[in-house]
């Protein structure tokens, strides 16, 4: 249980896991609670994908612990309440799609339709087509499906939408909340951070082997602080990263997206650099600014 009262299914306690110099995490503690969606951000081998390697048995901890529904991750009766979709998948291509479910079903107690788990991931037309005739994206997607095929109580998803489209990806957050309304736990890592924010309701940001921060997603974008303001101005990109509040500017066609600080003091500042400034828009930092903000000042 944590703190609230709500069961803790699994747990990283102080988790170290080396390969050879490199140290992929370093005292990690993680806790996912029953009922939630958790996403594990970082930048690339920051070490979200080993924190999940432990978390789902494939891989062992070098020192620290590691619990999954409170047994060692390994275990049989642990590892058979999980589904785990992959960055990358190895599957039989001569099989067809129905097939590749109907397998992977079979090895769970009391799991899902064929159909019902085809629908859910969005392959209902795509039964009979054989794995190597599809689409990188087709190919997510059955890969989800056969994370989702057995019923199980937690989900993991590690880029679950890479090769997917905006369409499809949207589909996939669909299922993610209707399987959570049904009581399925899952544990996601994403680089698309609109995700994160749109389906999370905790997300933990690991950077370098280590936790940098666990909050919502809205108290995220509340601990990095400051605003993104857009405007068309006729002061250089120099010139505007070395105001005082200014954290980065971008350029998007003829205006200027700029995460600050204090955007009632930019403002004020541009408007008497620059008196033919226009377009002033103002809006709060999202999870990507927020992401940008937090691991920036780790650097």
């Amino acid at each position: 249980m944590d703190s609230l009262g709500t069961p803790v299914i699994a747990r990283l306690a102080g988790a170290h896991k080396r390969y050879g110099a490199v140290t992929a995490l370093d005292g990690v503690d993680l806790e996912l609670r029953r009922g939630e969606v958790l996403a594990v951000l970082g930048s690339n081998g920051a070490g979200k994908s080993t924190a999940l390697g432990l978390l789902t048995g494939r891989l062992t901890p070098d020192a620290g612990e590691v619990s999954l529904f409170g047994a060692d991750p390994r275990a049989a009766s642990a590892r058979r309440r999980i589904g785990v979709m992959l960055q990358e998948a190895r599957l039989p291509e001569t099989l067809c799609v129905r097939e590749l479910v109907h397998l992977f079903a079979s090895y769970y107690p009391d799991p899902r339709g064929v159909d019902e788990t085809l629908s859910l991931a969005g392959l209902g037309e795509l039964g009979q087509r054989r794995y190597a005739a599809l689409s990188g994206g087709q190919q997510r997607r059955v890969q989800f499906a056969l994370a989702i095929c057995g019923a199980p109580e937690l989900v993991f998803v590690d880029e679950p939408t890479t090769g997917l489209d905006v369409e499809a990806r949207r589909g996939f957050w669909q299922v993610i909340r209707a399987l959570q309304t049904a009581g399925t736990s899952i544990v996601l890592t994403t680089h698309y951070l609109e995700e994160a924010d749109a389906l999370a309701e905790r997300v933990v940001l690991i950077e370098r082997g280590r936790v940098l921060a666990e909050d919502t997603p809205a108290g995220l974008k509340a601990r990095a602080r400051g605003a993104r303001l857009r405007c068309v101005t006729q002061l250089s990109a120099a010139e505007l990263a070395a105001l005082p509040e200014v954290q980065s500017v971008d350029h998007e066609g003829s205006s200027v997206s700029i995460r600050c600080s204090d955007s009632d003091a930019l403002v004020r500042r541009l408007l008497h650099l620059d008196p033919a400034l226009s377009g002033i828009e103002i809006r709060p930092l999202n999870l990507e600014d927020a992401f940008l903000a937090l691991t920036g000042d780790a650097a």
